[in-house]
């Protein structure tokens, strides 16, 4: 077992992270990602998305996909419960995991692809417009976060979870996409620098 790894990128340090909270080891094989790996023959059999993280068991199925990978993690090591427990918990974490990453992961991503000069040669076309929008989108997302954790101390409850990993990989990767942070936004940042303290937060 191994997990495809490329430590810059924001959604192998969900993986990473998630693994560090169930004090998981797993190795990890460094992969650069330039075109000329990603476009491998090798490398799209294993995700035809042509994206990191990749967890590739032993014999040889290959699962993509940051929280498709946490799942089964999840399954496999159900302590401490970081999808959340019980029926209405565990809709609750996928409630709010689904918001942090369709709503405010995703849009700093676009923001990043679209606008980054690095990311040229990967987003074809670049659409300046679509990234500032999408700063708006994040921005917008933030707020929502912002009163939620008025009255939470996690993201979707009183309990850590995946969705704070995705938030926190997302408030991170803010500042590789030039997104700057509100000053407004106390609530958010409280909970910032509660899960950012966590040792996984390093991982």
């Amino acid at each position: 077992m191994k997990i495809l790894d490329t430590t810059t990128a924001p959604n192998p340090r969900r993986v990473r992270i998630f693994l560090a909270e169930k004090g998981l080891s797993v190795p990890f094989e460094p992969f650069e990602m330039n075109m000329t790996n990603l476009r491998s023959e090798e490398f799209t059999a294993m995700n035809p998305m042509q994206r990191v993280p990749i967890l590739v068991l032993d014999d040889g199925t290959c699962i993509s996909e940051s929280v498709a990978i946490c799942r089964y993690f999840e399954e496999l090591h159900p302590e401490p419960p970081l999808f959340g427990t019980g029926a209405l918990g565990k809709a609750l974490v996928e409630m709010w995991n689904r918001r942090m990453e369709l709503n405010f992961f995703t849009a700093v991503g676009q923001a990043f692809r679209h606008l980054h000069p690095n990311m040229r040669e990967r987003e074809v076309p670049q659409v300046a417009e679509w990234g500032e929008a999408n700063k708006a989108k994040c921005l917008g997302a933030l707020k929502i976060l912002d009163d939620q954790l008025a009255n939470t101390q996690y993201v979707a409850g009183e309990n850590y979870s995946i969705a704070d990993i995705t938030g926190l990989v997302a408030v991170d990767f803010m500042k590789v996409a030039r997104i700057d942070m509100p000053d407004t936004l106390s609530n958010v940042q409280r909970w910032y620098n509660e899960v950012s303290a966590r040792p996984s937060a390093k991982a």
